[in-house]
């Protein structure tokens, strides 16, 4: 939904607001390298800056589901232990799904990426 807004020359300009897509469903990945066998579980949602980001996530969905479950498979447990390593992981994974919509659309419009839930069996 756009919203009007004061320019400051008195016009007034359109600016929509931020959408946030859930990725659905939650992510099950193991994790951790060689040894026991570790799970991680996260729901995700991205905030876009427009409709069009949104449509650009929703087309893309698949290729970044994709390599969403790449990466959170890559983390070690020290990784995750701390919530520096759990950040990092967010910044990664927002990363991630930026790099493919410059590589797909030529632009990204993702505003950040949030955890509704994150769940590490230790």
């Amino acid at each position: 939904m756009a919203l009007p807004v004061w320019a400051q020359d008195g016009e007034t300009a359109v600016v929509e607001r931020a959408i946030y897509i859930p990725i659905k469903p939650a992510f099950v990945v193991n994790y951790g390298g060689a040894g026991r066998l570790r799970y991680l579980k996260a729901e995700l949602s991205v905030r876009v800056a427009g409709a069009n980001a949104a449509n650009s996530i929703r087309h893309h969905m698949p290729y970044i589901r994709n390599n969403l479950i790449l990466l959170f498979s890559r983390q070690m447990q020290e990784n995750l232990d701390n919530q520096e390593g759990k950040e990092l992981l967010r910044q990664e994974a927002l990363q991630e799904i930026n790099n493919i919509l410059v590589a797909e659309e030529g632009v990204s419009d993702v505003m950040d990426l949030y955890f509704n839930q994150l769940v590490i069996q230790r």
